[in-house]
């Protein structure tokens, strides 16, 4: 399938418009990574345990757009779009949406 931030697929014309697609990861940071990013905070440097949790979050949610646009007979999602977010009290979960649209093409 193909997963596109553009609005059409170079070659192919779209055909039938499926609808809007989303997928949505919510997660937890765990204690470790939090202190970790507490030390990263204060002394400076990126946050690898941070970093990885985000592309790992980012991977599923596009994984999980790209099942349900093949539930809908889609052959690609154009013009996704990802969004991020921090939820819950201390700010300990993450929220990542990919959404686009399922498309079939010729």
């Amino acid at each position: 399938m193909i997963l596109t931030t553009t609005n059409s697929v170079e070659g192919r014309r779209v055909t039938v418009y499926h609808g809007i697609v989303f997928g949505e990861i919510i997660t937890g940071v765990n204690m470790i990574k939090d202190i970790g990013a507490g030390l990263r905070d204060i002394f400076g440097g990126r946050s690898q345990g941070y970093e990885d949790e985000l592309i790992k979050a980012r991977q599923e949610a596009l994984e999980e757009m790209q099942r349900r646009a093949q539930a809908l007979g889609a052959d690609a999602v154009i013009g996704i779009d990802m969004d991020y977010e921090v939820l819950g009290q201390a700010g300990s979960m993450m929220m990542v949406t990919a959404s686009g649209t399922a498309v079939g093409l010729d």
